[in-house]
């Protein structure tokens, strides 16, 4: 190749060579798009871009999976669906934005992270609700624990004060007045007698052959094989329940076209029959809970 040095070449040279690096650029940008370009990331920009959803695997993820397969086509919308089998990275991946959006949780559980972690994450729709159930392996009748068994109940701050209040509202232990959702062992008036074993919430259905009863939430007793209609002793009361599990995105996203039509699409009657018919009760739609 000819090397031109800088005495040959003239400053209209010099200035077409420029512009002509310029539009190749911007054309080269254009086509390709950039990780800072919105459009190019498939983030809120691209109404056209796949949504990406982080969900729970049951039921959460079959939801979504129903919607993906029979709605979503029809309403323009590409949805991608990311498993995750814990309570926290969903969360992470959302404010960081590796997911668009997540379908796991509550609205207290929300709050909490928010406070804790200093996460940007606003709910967009309720969904469903997965009532809270008491389950065990030997016993037949909720009225049957008694005094020196062991009761296993979930770890996290919204969900033990749930589980508490459960056991509570049947009797099987008295709280103190004033004990809210927040509620913690220390909160616990009369015991009955009872001994408890904090787990995660994952592995409250496994801690079923070494304790007495477990309070499970609703997702991981279905996955684990157990029909909260049918095999708990204790269930939670769907109507007028806080608990409704949500559609969750990023402050600043919820107007995202892809969001709200996903969000429609969830609280359609087509989710809610498909919700009914697939987990016949143990599983209650927000329209049926409200």
């Amino acid at each position: 190749m000819r090397t031109v040095t800088k005495s040959t070449v003239t400053k209209p040279a010099r200035t077409r060579a420029a512009a002509l690096a310029t539009t190749a650029l911007a054309l080269s940008l254009t086509a390709c798009g950039t990780d800072s370009d919105p459009a190019a990331s498939g983030g809120p920009g691209n109404a056209d871009a796949p949504l990406t959803v982080a969900a729970s695997p049951t039921p959460h993820a079959d939801i979504l999976g129903f919607v993906r397969d029979n709605l979503a086509e029809k309403a323009g919308l590409k949805l991608e669906i990311r498993e995750f089998t814990d309570y926290v990275l969903p969360n992470t991946a959302t404010e960081n934005g590796e997911v668009d959006a997540n379908y796991f949780q509550h609205k207290p559980y929300l709050d909490d992270v928010n406070a804790k972690q200093g996460t940007h994450l606003v709910p967009v729709t309720g969904v469903h609700l997965e009532p809270l159930g008491l389950y065990s392996s030997t016993l037949k009748k909720a009225s049957q624990l008694g005094a020196g068994d062991t009761v296993a109940v979930p770890n996290d701050t919204t969900n033990e004060g749930r589980a508490l209040k459960l056991l509570d509202d049947h009797g099987l232990i008295e709280l103190k007045d004033g004990a809210g959702q927040d509620a913690t062992l220390a909160d616990i008036a009369d015991a009955k007698g009872l001994e408890f074993k904090e787990l995660e919430a994952a592995a409250l259905p496994r801690s079923l052959e070494d304790v007495d009863a477990a309070v499970v939430n609703g997702n991981y007793a279905i996955e684990a094989g157990l029909e909260p209609a049918e095999d708990a002793l204790a269930l939670e009361e769907a109507e007028g329940n806080p608990y409704v599990n949500l559609l969750v995105v990023k402050e600043g996203d919820e107007d995202d076209p892809r969001v709200r039509k996903l969000a429609d699409l969830l609280s359609s009657q087509e989710v809610a029959d498909f919700i009914k018919k697939e987990y016949r009760g143990s599983v209650v739609a927000a329209s049926d809970a409200s």
